[in-house]
């Protein structure tokens, strides 16, 4: 008898489970000194511990303090080309680490490897605090290209999914809706969102789960003057209360303090 596929990761049938997904080998990491070593034998991007409690407000929100997140000597190939070649790369807490480069030199595909998506070919990156039991993918928001939205779901109900899936409450769902300015759609389905405002609510993911360090692609893209001057603000918060910030993006941003991370097509710029 044909088992039914369990949407979840596997296949149910005749009382048995079958697990197909395949899994990363569960390798030993690497630690010492306070620091989690990722030498990308095994990665994570996905869910943390299950909470032990509710929704907090922001002010009672914690993470384990992080320091610095380091690359050494990123190297990574795609598609038969070197993207990164001997990357190296300090983003230090309470200063934003800002990627700049043309089209293809690699600013996606940086933050992808730190949020563990990718696999490069060689180097190692290193967090400095943290959880020593979490992978760093693990103490990541990766807020990519794609919303990462249901359309038939509404506001709430798209940020509450995310908020269950990380494990970590922070923010209420409401009070996180209104800090992206979109409290008064909580009850419109997803699907009837401008671009503009798709991208705050994929943003405001950032803040119904506590994680210490954020990987921001394009943040500003499809956002009008005032929504970026929030979402700017929201950041420089983070910054503040001693997280990590990465930002690959081709337009300024009004931070309090940055450095610059200039790259070129596999040429592995160091930070300015």
């Amino acid at each position: 008898m044909a088992g039914r596929r369990d949407p979840r990761d596997g296949v149910v049938g005749r009382g048995r489970r079958v697990l197909e997904r395949a899994r990363a080998p569960t390798l030993p990491p690497a630690y010492g000194a306070g620091r989690r070593i990722d030498q990308f034998g095994a990665f994570g991007h996905g869910p943390r511990r299950p909470p032990t409690g509710g929704e907090k407000d922001e002010s009672d929100v914690t993470t384990a303090a992080v320091e610095r997140l380091t690359g050494e000597r990123l190297t990574l190939d795609r598609g038969g080309r070197r993207v990164l070649d001997g990357l190296s790369f300090t983003a230090r807490a309470g200063t934003a680490l800002i990627v700049t480069g043309a089209n293809g030199s690699g600013k996606s595909t940086l933050l992808r490897l730190v949020a563990g998506l990718l696999r490069p070919v060689g180097g190692r990156l290193a967090l400095t605090g943290g959880d020593p039991e979490l992978t760093i993918g693990q103490q990541c928001h990766y807020f990519g290209h794609q919303d990462a939205l249901k359309g038939p779901l509404t506001v709430a109900e798209n940020l509450a999914f995310w908020r269950d899936f990380g494990g970590v409450p922070a923010l209420a769902v409401d009070a996180a809706l209104d800090r992206v300015g979109l409290g008064r759609l909580a009850g419109l389905p997803a699907a009837y969102l401008s671009a503009g405002q798709r991208r705050r609510l994929a943003f405001a993911r950032l803040l119904v789960t506590a994680r210490p360090v954020w990987l921001l692609d394009e943040p500003t893209a499809a956002l009008d003057a005032a929504a970026e001057a929030r979402l700017t603000e929201i950041v420089a918060g983070h910054l503040a209360a001693g997280g990590v910030v990465m930002a690959a993006t081709h337009l300024p941003l009004a931070l309090p303090a940055s450095e610059n991370l200039a790259l070129a097509p596999g040429n592995g710029e160091r930070a300015a």
